[in-house]
């Protein structure tokens, strides 16, 4: 390996393992994406778009697959663990490619330590009495093993919680026909209402899908698993499209029934947290202690998921020598795994024990939106400005009408982002601008990076 930085070349170093098939990829980018926090979102949305929450699912889905399809040409072209940071380096300059990297740890870093906390929340509520921080140290633990001895690991256990929640959410789904079969809420099956009625106004679904896109994180996740994924440049594009997808259409068949159900948001006390009483209402008091329960354990296979992705990121970052190469780009010998930063991952998600929810979750909306963003205008960079692809209709849709309006539907997002998250992501961005200034003695020396194929 060689690098035009002052990194040192390690021929005989240990490289990630690939293991990795196309159903454990989608599986882990579903377990990641948690389907079941919908039940969460649900009541939120549902007061925002005046009971059109499936409707705000497809604006959502739609602006999602846009920028899925960017994924996939670019990790075929560059099929790095490197995710965003790598295809910006690559496309648009080291020094973009550094930025988005940075900022996307801010998504990444802190998504294992939020599904902590919701975890802790839960358990809170189940079992008050206990200390918390029990709960969050043998979960972390867990989570930080699993991810230790290697992405099979994980794939297996959240290929496991993903067959559950779907059949869960079936078995409520079928709670839901049966009570709306019988008189509850709208009294009828069949209806148009849920995407559609008198009280439908367009701006207020668009911003309940700026919420409802955070409910998609994860599929883009899972590009970080292509130096472990066999013939990556074919799998994680499809992987990542069908995690897209899948997720999405599970996302708007059962908000559909769910709407049915609660054709507004007049039964719940707190439509801010609407799992619980969603439960409640559909199944009764058992089933809802027993799905809370069942929602720890989704929430830890979502942050195994996310676990595993940082870990990765970091090490691409160290490999290229942007990060302390020793600690970062580190691979154990035997697990083939970035052992050190699975262990950094574990020790930032102990945080759980007294982090605030709501600002964790405001940096991670910041990292996931650049990343979503220069993703999209990496494809316009690489393909139709730089390798002239831009001569027929075809290569004119695929490289720059797709990507222009991916680009565009984040570019909402980004207007209806909470205040706080871009405060918080402006000055993480300053602080990785600072320490960009420092790597490369104040912009005088290039920006360390790979210059060969791992692959």
């Amino acid at each position: 390996m060689s690098l035009n930085s002052q990194t040192p070349a390690t021929q005989s170093r240990a490289q990630l393992k690939k293991s990795l098939t196309l159903l454990p990829v989608v599986m882990i980018g579903l377990a990641y994406m948690q389907p079941m926090t919908l039940f969460d979102t649900f009541g939120i949305v549902s007061g925002l778009t005046d009971g059109h929450v499936a409707t705000a699912y497809v604006f959502a889905l739609i602006a999602i697959l846009f920028t899925a399809l960017s994924y996939g040409k670019l990790i075929r072209r560059f099929p790095s663990a490197g995710s965003a940071y790598t295809y910006a380096q690559k496309a648009l300059s080291p020094h973009i490619g550094f930025m988005v990297g940075w900022s996307s740890l801010l998504d990444y870093l802190f998504m294992p330590m939020i599904n902590i906390l919701l975890a802790k929340i839960y358990f809170e509520a189940l079992v008050p009495g206990i200390p918390s921080w029990i709960f969050v140290v043998v979960l972390v633990g867990f989570m930080t093993l699993s991810n230790l001895k290697g992405i099979k690991t994980v794939a297996n256990f959240n290929s496991v919680i993903v067959v559950l929640q779907v059949v869960v959410m079936v078995a409520i789904v079928g709670m839901v026909i049966y009570g709306v079969a019988h008189g509850e809420g709208s009294g009828t099956l069949a209806s148009s209402k849920p995407f559609w009625s008198e009280n439908a106004h367009v701006v207020p679904m668009i911003t309940g899908a700026t919420i409802l896109c955070f409910s998609f994180l994860g599929f883009d996740g899972i590009s970080s698993l292509s130096e472990e994924t066999k013939d990556a440049g074919r799998v994680i594009p499809k992987a990542i499209f069908l995690t897209a997808l899948i997720g999405g259409v599970i996302f708007v068949v059962v908000s559909y029934f769910l709407q049915l159900y609660f054709p507004d948001i007049s039964r719940f006390k707190h439509p801010d947290a609407s799992q619980p009483e969603i439960m409640l209402y559909v199944a009764g008091k058992t089933f809802q202690f027993a799905i809370l329960i069942f929602s720890c354990v989704t929430v830890l296979a979502s942050g195994m998921a996310a676990h595993a992705g940082v870990s990765r990121l970091m090490y691409v970052m160290g490999r290229d020598g942007v990060f302390p190469e020793r600690f970062f780009g580190y691979i154990h010998p035997t697990w083939r795994t970035p052992a050190l930063n699975v262990l950094l991952v574990g020790v930032i998600a102990l945080t759980a024990i007294t982090f605030d929810l709501v600002t964790a979750t405001a940096l991670i909306n910041f990292g996931a939106l650049v990343a979503f963003t220069f993703v999209n205008l990496s494809v316009i960079s690489q393909f139709w400005v730089r390798e002239g692809r831009n001569k027929t209709l075809k290569d004119n849709l695929n490289f720059l009408l797709l990507p222009l309006c991916g680009a565009l539907t984040v570019g909402a997002l980004w207007v209806n982002l909470e205040k706080s998250s871009m405060i918080l992501g402006l000055i993480w961005g300053a602080i990785g601008l600072i320490y960009l200034a420092f790597v490369t003695r104040s912009f005088r020396n290039p920006v360390p990076q790979c210059t060969e194929d791992l692959l």
